[in-house]
């Protein structure tokens, strides 16, 4: 499960240039997240680092389609 955080807090720090802080907030955030996943019975490294950085991406509304402009026309 570490190794799932480490590499989703890799790839999301090379998305986005956020500070010190931002980045802890948000590792304590998708560990909670991915330890419920992995609590539940999630173990494939691969589908919870997917499932990690779609949370984070969600939570700081990079993953919004209406925000990236597609409106659907």
């Amino acid at each position: 499960m570490e190794a799932a955080i480490d590499r989703i807090m890799m790839t999301y720090d090379l998305l986005l240039n956020r500070s010190a802080a931002a980045s802890a907030e948000a590792r304590e955030k998708v560990t909670e997240y991915v330890t419920t996943l992995f609590e539940a019975g999630e173990k494939d490294m691969h589908r919870l680092t997917v499932c990690g950085l779609t949370y984070l991406r969600e939570l700081d509304g990079t993953n919004d389609p209406v925000k990236a402009g597609y409106t659907g026309l």
